[in-house]
């Protein structure tokens, strides 16, 4: 490292709570969220239980905690919790809902290109099963208003159009979209909306009951920092008719009185550790009481989130790809062209590391995504805002990328 390189700054005030490396600075939240150490206590209490007398807390005792915490999710997010169940994340959800639809030879399928590469997957999986075809809907980038994304999904509208794909806030781009104005559009047309809200909850107010899609699914490991696979998805009363999880098991012939359908065939997956959804309800509680409430929270995220943008594009003199009204809790930043092709490393893998991004890890402890974007503005980066950052981290990031892309 540069001798001259400013020491490593430390994160906010309530860094302490997170069992993180001191040695990084880890402004990815986004891409798989940190749980907090007291809920991560909690989870390993559950666990003691479930292995201790595995019958008796699998078959007696953890579905009343699964619906004290499907409950406070249901609270958090404005729904039904009849309405509501857990799965392991989005993308499984996805899969669940996508399989379950079907679809015939000329029917369509709507995405944009900010969504995430496993949900288009999913759509594209079900589209070659059925003779159906997925609609890219291109969304610019830069953006300047919310009215740009209506206007590019709604032009790919077509008489064949069955389900408009959605994010609520974009993974690689890190855009809120306008999803209740997308959705009532969409529906005025007779179009079912699947949202992808990954990054929804935690990170902006989500009112299920209010928005009204058809389908919509959430991560709480992510900005609930709730523990890894905790997910849910949220199917609307009138489209709950067959939809079921991606493993069929006994819920498809065994009822339990008074229990929703949707309930008896999700809660029940087979054989695995239930403590990521029953830490739901604890995660939710743990942030309203340490920060004053998730309001508050996401307010104080939101704030970090823009001053943090405005620290890199000042330092690598770059424009703001959006405007501050679609950011939440992250920001995506352009970086210059880098001169000459970049190969991405590990080829094929699940996750794939932009040569920029290790080099930030290796010589200088910073833990933060690279995109290649498939048009101008070509290499993004994409920074998270936290609980537990702090404004010096990102300066020291703006720090090492100028050193970094000096040397490219």
């Amino acid at each position: 490292m540069h001798p001259a390189f400013p020491s490593k700054p430390a994160g906010s005030e309530h860094a302490a709570l997170w069992p993180l490396d001191p040695e990084v600075v880890f402004v990815n939240h986004g891409s798989f969220g940190a749980c907090p150490s007291a809920v991560l206590a909690r989870q390993a209490e559950l666990r003691g239980r479930m292995e201790a007398e595995p019958v008796r807390f699998l078959a007696r005792e953890a579905q009343e905690l699964l619906d004290a915490s499907r409950q406070a999710l249901a609270d958090l997010v404005g729904a039904k919790a009849d309405d509501l169940v857990f799965v392991p994340n989005v993308t499984t959800a996805f899969s669940s809902v996508l399989r379950s639809l079907r679809f015939a030879p000329g029917d369509e399928i709507l995405v944009t290109d900010h969504d995430y590469n496993a949900c288009r997957n999913a759509a594209r999986f079900v589209a070659l099963q059925s003779g159906a075809e997925v609609v890219v809907a291109r969304v610019p980038l830069p953006i300047d208003s919310p009215e740009a994304v209506v206007q590019a999904v709604l032009a790919s509208v077509t008489p064949r159009t069955r389900l408009a794909v959605l994010d609520h806030v974009t993974s690689p781009t890190a855009l809120v979209f306008p999803i209740e104005r997308l959705v009532r559009e969409l529906d005025a047309r007779g179009i079912d909306a699947l949202v992808d809200g990954a990054h929804a909850p935690g990170m902006v107010p989500v009112d299920l009951n209010a928005l009204g899609a058809a389908y919509y699914t959430g991560n709480c490991h992510k900005w609930l920092c709730a523990p890894k696979g905790a997910g849910f998805l949220h199917v609307r009363p009138d489209r709950q008719e067959g939809i079921h999880p991606a493993a069929i098991t006994h819920g498809l012939n065994r009822r339990r009185a008074g229990s929703p359908r949707l309930h008896d065939e999700f809660d029940w997956p087979g054989t695995v550790d239930p403590s990521p959804w029953i830490c739901v309800g604890e995660a939710i509680r743990f942030l309203d009481d340490r920060f004053g409430g998730l309001s508050a929270l996401m307010a104080r995220n939101h704030r970090l989130a823009i001053k943090a943008r405005a620290i890199l594009c000042d330092a690598l003199g770059v424009a703001p790809l959006a405007p501050e009204a679609m950011l939440g809790s992250m920001a995506a930043v352009r970086l210059p062209d880098a001169n000459g092709p970049v190969r991405m490393e590990t080829p094929g893998a699940a996750v794939e590391f932009h040569p920029l991004q290790t080099a930030l890890l290796r010589q200088y402890g910073i833990e933060v995504p690279l995109y290649f974007w498939p048009a101008e503005p070509a290499r993004l980066l994409r920074i998270s805002a936290a609980a537990y950052n702090s404004p010096g981290q990102y300066a020291y990031l703006a720090e090492a990328l100028r050193r970094l892309l000096a040397e490219e």
